[in-house]
């Protein structure tokens, strides 16, 4: 089997129960022990303990060894897949082979849910109507034959007023699974000030640096019709049953006005008092595993970090921000630091993130869950290495062509179907 490949069982196979066995499995109880995984139909049908004999008839089996067998990771917030439609400024691909290219950087991250955190934006290019109405349609052609159960979490940007209506309907119809209220227009208007940021900027808007700061004037005049409009969406989202997140919260007078309308998850809070309000309120705090690597936020490093804020119990949910392999890593990292025990840290890109997004069947393993999981090989502690991942039950990534699997069933390389 080719080290690094997409896999999947031949269709005759998927029916088939899969047997797992581990010296070392996170069971739902927050233990890492030996044990054995029965897999049937997607999903778990029994963790037993480790001498447990394997069922009677046909089935496949993968001899773990002293693997780490976690929940697969569920990621909240991703927007590493913009870098696959815009490598460089200027230079577009296509968005089905940005999308497929990004579903095999998931899967070989251990991520099994992800959410393409989509920003909605009032600017044109990158993340302009026409850019984000092309990636929906690519998404909806392509989803079926992902490997990573892959959602939309659409970023909506507070003054992009014009598009409320499409926003509305994308809602109802169950486009997009989380809705994020973020309001950029202060940072932008301090960055174009800037001549080397305000180029970037232009690169990503296609427009000339004079003319978008025309535009950011045009759109701040309208800022008056900004609160009636966030109000009207989250009571759209409400209606259709989409969590909300308030992105950025600078105060804990602005998180408890976005909880009041329902928004309960509080994403990058950017003061330590923002984060305290939502956790006394009940609601998950998300922020970015990659500062969990870097010691510190890429723009606020002084503020806060998001280490301590996990280990102040601040921070209860990871996502991979702008690098999908921080998600896997930051867990292993927070633990080798004494931050957290590492079931407690993988829970913050599990479970945790799983019961914020509303996702009740899948993030711990336990029977009647969802078979999604990853298989981790941690010999080198301070670079753990994906080994293989699972979604509903079936191999869709395999990374380390020593792990052993059955002889009579082991599934062949191939495309997804």
């Amino acid at each position: 089997m080719a080290k690094g490949l997409p896999i999947r069982a031949a269709r005759k196979d998927r029916d088939m129960t899969l047997v797992i066995t581990s010296t070392r499995v996170l069971t739902a109880d927050g233990a890492i022990r030996p044990a054995v995984l029965r897999i049937e139909d997607g999903h778990i049908a029994a963790v037993a303990p480790a001498a447990t004999p394997p069922p009677a008839g046909p089935h496949r089996s993968i001899d773990a060894g002293d693997r780490l067998v976690l929940p697969g990771a569920v990621d909240l917030h991703g927007d590493a897949f913009e870098r696959n439609i815009m490598p460089r400024p200027g230079v577009r691909f296509a968005l089905d082979l940005a999308l497929w290219d990004t579903d095999r950087q998931l899967l070989a991250n251990g991520i099994t849910t992800a959410f393409h955190g989509i920003t909605y934006s009032w600017e044109p290019g990158l993340r302009g109507a026409e850019t984000v109405r092309a990636l929906v349609a690519a998404w909806r052609a392509v989803r079926g034959r992902l490997g990573c159960d892959t959602r939309l979490h659409l970023r909506f940007e507070t003054h992009n007023l014009a598009a409320a209506d499409e926003v509305q309907a994308w809602l109802a119809d169950g486009t997009f699974d989380l809705l994020a209220f973020n309001d950029h227009l202060d940072d932008i208007a301090e960055e174009v000030g800037t001549p080397h940021k305000a180029a970037k900027y232009a690169e990503r808007t296609g427009m000339a640096v004079a003319e978008f700061r025309g535009l950011l004037d045009r759109v701040r005049g309208h800022g008056s019709a900004v609160p009636a409009t966030v109000r009207r969406l989250a009571a759209a989202a409400r209606r259709a049953g989409v969590p909300m997140l308030s992105h950025d919260d600078p105060t804990p007078e602005a998180r408890r006005a976005y909880a009041a309308i329902g928004c309960t998850i509080a994403e990058f809070p950017v003061t330590e008092a923002a984060a305290v309000a939502a956790r006394e309120a009940g609601h998950p705090v998300v922020m970015g595993a990659p500062n969990v690597l870097r010691g510190g936020s890429h723009k606020r490093v002084k503020v806060m970090t998001a280490a301590d804020m996990v280990a102040r119990g601040l921070c209860t949910v990871l996502a991979s921000d702008y690098y999908y392999p921080a998600l896997v890593q930051a867990p292993f990292r927070l633990a080798a630091g004494g931050v957290a025990a590492l079931p407690d840290a993988w829970a913050l890109v599990s479970a945790a993130p799983a019961a914020a997004a509303g996702l009740a069947d899948r993030g711990t393993l336990a029977p009647g869950r969802r078979a999604d999981l990853v298989l981790v090989d941690d010999t080198d502690a301070a670079l753990p290495r994906v080994a293989a991942t699972l979604v509903a039950g079936q191999p869709v990534y395999l990374g380390d062509p020593a792990l052993a699997w059955s002889a009579a069933a082991a599934p062949p390389v191939s495309a997804p179907a």
